[in-house]
């Protein structure tokens, strides 16, 4: 049984009254004076919210290589093997393709026994179960927060989440274009691709480093609910 509201107007109108206000219909942008959440590396270029990065990721336990486009398959394939190889999951994504992966991913890491499993919606729980026993799982971030180390992920129907969290490593790829000062940002942007009419994802992941917890006696243990390890590669733009 669906229920009625009554006396709705009134009573709202009421209570505008009793607080001594004017009751609004609508809701209006909040216009204000500063924005000293803007200043923070305001002026600062690519090459030098890079190095904020890379300070950053220091602190949260993160390796971060730089490389660029034409240097990407070798520093990627150096990684896997200092991170131990193993099998490998990825999304299913073109950018990999496109950055010259698809040799590494599909010739040279299965003649050295390492699988590379490229998620598929169509194999439903197979793809968290493939993630659930991989050694390192690598994805590609969105835009990236230079302050606070962070990457942002989206997920979606070929970008599984767990790709990100369940593997015992973390590999991102960070196109140098993606780095912004700080959350300001990446807030505006996901506001203008609304305000655009994009359909964002359903889940959008802010990723720092590997899991950390100090939850005990303020003990900080990393790796306790995902990646032991995170490493982020920053490649210049295609």
């Amino acid at each position: 049984m669906t229920g009625i509201i009554q006396n709705r107007e009134a009573f709202l109108e009421s209570i505008a009254s009793r607080l001594g206000r004017q009751r609004k219909t609508k809701l209006e942008k909040p216009r204000w004076a500063y924005h000293p959440q803007e200043e923070v590396l305001k002026e600062a270029t690519k090459d030098e919210l890079v190095k904020v990065l890379k300070s950053q990721c220091a602190l949260i336990h993160t390796d971060l290589i730089i490389t660029s486009h034409k240097e990407l398959t070798d520093t990627l394939h150096q990684l896997i093997k200092g991170y131990g190889g193993g099998n490998i999951v990825t999304w299913k994504d073109t950018r990999y393709q496109q950055y010259g992966l698809e040799e590494l991913f599909k010739v040279v890491l299965p003649k050295e026994n390492i699988e590379v499993f490229e998620w598929d919606a169509s194999l439903a729980k197979e793809n968290i179960t493939k993630a659930e026993q991989a050694n390192i799982g690598i994805t590609i971030s969105e835009i990236t927060l230079a302050e606070s180390g962070t990457v942002v992920v989206y997920s979606g129907k070929n970008r599984g989440r767990t790709v990100s969290f369940l593997p015992i490593n973390s590999v991102v790829i960070v196109p140098k274009s993606t780095i912004v000062p700080r959350m300001t940002q990446a807030a505006k942007i996901l506001r203008e691709k609304v305000q655009n009419g994009e359909v964002l994802p359903s889940c959008i992941n802010y990723i720092t480093g590997p899991s950390n917890s100090a939850d005990i006696e303020m003990d900080l243990v990393v790796g306790v609910h995902g990646p032991v390890k995170a490493a982020y590669i920053v490649v210049e733009d295609l």
